[in-house]
């Protein structure tokens, strides 16, 4: 297999990423074979994952464009994948000229495009950490940078929570996050879950199966194990709803069906 120039050395370019399966869904190039034939597996069972990626991101652009009309200007995305068009720097900068973003992810091509993306941006940042040990991230030089943790700052875990199993300690992790916050901050979720999938579970769960086989477990929980990643916050109205009922604009029209699988929410730090 031919490696791309944009792929670091010292990847396997051989194993699926589930960054690079995004960008697969999504429409971008930063993808391999690989990749592919990982995301058109779990299209057979689950052919409107495109949608609900698509859903996601559009979530994320009005989660961003609404902290910064609460005055938020610093915004620490964590699972941040390969930047796509309309990205969180992109939306924060234009919504509040000078925000400063700091991108956190562990895949190298999710990292080493990233910081080609952003070469030149004195206000965005990356950083290569794991959600699963927060202490590093809050301790990373390039993060203290940009951050400063005496301010609100926009949380964001999109698409992300749902790769930690229960046994890494998601919601430690996320209180821990959580408790290095200053008041007013704000924590963005997105989060896959059965409950709105219109497939019956089990043809559903040949999906999850595929990110099972590539070692990448995909944990769909309840929206009541989803909502106690919120506590310590108050819950942003309209709470914890499916993507495209998260403050539309406009309104949904003739939305696709998977749009709603899943749920999104935003909560507020005392």
């Amino acid at each position: 297999m031919e490696r791309p120039a944009w792929a670091p050395r010292g990847i396997d370019i051989s194993v699926p990423s589930v960054s690079r399966i995004y960008d697969y869904y999504l429409g971008g190039s930063h993808n391999f074979e690989v990749d592919r034939e990982a995301a058109r597996r779990a299209m057979e069972f689950m052919p409107g994952l495109p949608k609900i990626m698509q859903a996601n991101r559009a979530f994320l652009r009005r989660a961003v464009r609404f902290a910064a009309a609460e005055g938020i200007d610093q915004f620490l995305d964590i699972g941040s994948g390969i930047p796509t068009f309309g990205s969180v720097h992109e939306v924060a900068q234009s919504a509040r000229p000078g925000a400063r973003v700091v991108y956190v992810d562990h895949d190298p091509v999710a990292v080493a495009h990233s910081e080609a993306v952003l070469a030149g941006n004195e206000n965005a940042d990356v950083v290569t950490a794991d959600l699963r040990k927060p202490r590093e991230i809050l301790a990373s030089p390039r993060l203290q940078r940009l951050i400063d943790l005496n301010r609100p700052v926009a949380l964001l875990l999109v698409a992300i929570l749902h790769f930690v199993e229960d046994e890494d300690d998601p919601y430690d992790a996320v209180a821990e996050l959580r408790d290095a916050l200053a008041p007013g901050s704000l924590v963005v979720v997105t989060h896959a879950s059965y409950e709105g999938i219109p497939l019956p579970p089990e043809r559903a769960g040949g999906a999850v199966d595929v990110y099972k086989d590539i070692r990448n477990p995909l944990i769909m929980r309840s929206r009541e194990n989803i909502a106690r990643f919120f506590e310590g916050y108050d819950m942003v109205e309209p709470g914890l709803v499916p993507m495209p009922n998260w403050r539309p604009d406009p309104a949904p029209e003739d939305e696709d069906p998977y749009s709603y699988s899943g749920f999104a929410g935003v909560g507020r730090t005392a």
